[in-house]
């Protein structure tokens, strides 16, 4: 091999690599480590949390996403995580307080689409009150495509095909939900176990 292309090819690698370490640490100062990652189970049929003490406050994280893990940090530091439609609560002090809300991308995701999946609220929480969050993920311009008979086999016809059809460009959230809204995601949805990894 040519010494000159080695040295470009060790050069590309070198490059490569620091990108893609860059993108593994850079979140926001409410987030916790990126290289934190949770392996997460639902648990059905669990009784709603406790309201909280009267000099404490609760949050209750709910997700509607059934394919990637949602993190939750509170001040700079993970609490937890959901997949799937599920929901956990956390018990936090009076005062202000800085949400972060990252969904766990797999390597290899642009720096651009981790910015995009961190999603930051700020709020000032008041004691024996409940909080209810939702995070998501939708798409904006996704289109269905065209449904096209399927073709005639010895038993009859096959099943329709989609032909075309776009996934759109994807939309990451993470926002205040009502009381009710809250409620209802904690009594249909599954609670939510982890273990990091």
């Amino acid at each position: 091999m040519n010494p000159s292309y080695k040295t470009l090819l060790a050069l590309i690698c070198c490059l490569l690599f620091a990108s893609t370490a860059h993108a593994k640490t850079v979140l926001p100062d409410s987030c916790g480590d990126d290289s934190v990652k949770f392996e997460v189970h639902g648990e059905k049929n669990q009784p709603p949390p406790a309201p909280p003490a009267a000099d404490k406050a609760l949050f209750v994280f709910t997700n509607t996403d059934r394919h990637y893990t949602a993190r939750y940090g509170i001040d700079g530091t993970w609490v937890g995580a959901n997949q799937d439609n599920s929901w956990f609560a956390v018990t936090v002090t009076p005062g202000p307080h800085h949400l972060c809300m990252s969904y766990q991308i797999s390597f290899g995701a642009t720096e651009r689409i981790r910015e995009a999946a961190t999603k930051l609220l700020s709020l000032t929480v008041e004691a024996g009150k409940t909080y209810y969050f939702e995070s998501a993920l939708g798409a904006i311009g996704a289109s269905p495509g065209v449904m096209v008979p399927g073709a005639a086999t010895g038993g009859g016809m096959a099943a329709p095909t989609q032909v075309g059809g776009s996934p759109g460009v994807p939309v990451f959230s993470f926002v205040p939900i009502d009381e009710d809204t809250g409620k209802y995601h904690v009594k249909a949805y599954k609670l939510s176990t982890w273990k990091t990894k």
